[in-house]
């Protein structure tokens, strides 16, 4: 009896994870990795544009509030089909992000107020101890991620 093999093809993971140094250097690699991998999804340009800034933000705040010495922050992306799902994971689960408002002057300080803007949602998850992580969803067919002018929304292919 003639058995057939059948090979399955697995889609391809919508996953990508990165220990990076917490340093501006670990921040900006951060971006453009994150960058990159949106690109090889072929997502619309305004959502990876979006995502590009949320991870900016996030893991600028990982280099400059979470940083202890010898100790990598780690970023962590995740694509649904409905939603993009950002994680920025630091060793300083001590020191929880608040968001406040800066006074005009202020050179700092706006970083999850453009997460908020930005984001569907967002949140701070704690430990294990010694880390908390720091999340940001953006819903992939949302029309606020919609390319202007065009009336086509953001959406995995």
């Amino acid at each position: 009896m003639n058995q057939e093999n059948s090979t399955q093809l697995h889609p391809r993971t919508r996953y990508f994870s990165a220990l990076l140094s917490p340093t501006p250097r670990g921040a900006r690699l951060a971006r453009l990795l994150a960058t990159e991998w949106l690109r090889t999804w072929d997502l619309p340009h305004c959502l990876t544009e979006t995502a590009e800034h949320v991870v900016a933000e996030l893991a600028a705040n990982a280099a400059t509030h979470g940083q202890l010495p010898g100790r990598s922050f780690h970023l962590a992306l995740q694509a649904t089909a409905d939603v993009l799902r950002i994680e920025v994971t630091d060793t300083r689960g001590d020191d929880r992000p608040r968001r406040q408002l800066p006074t005009p002057d202020a050179e700092t300080g706006r970083g999850l107020l453009l997460v908020e803007a930005l984001a569907d949602r967002w949140g701070v998850e704690p430990g294990p101890t010694p880390r908390k992580t720091v999340w940001a969803e953006l819903h992939l067919s949302a029309p606020e991620h919609s390319a202007p002018h065009s009336g086509a929304t953001c959406a995995l292919p």
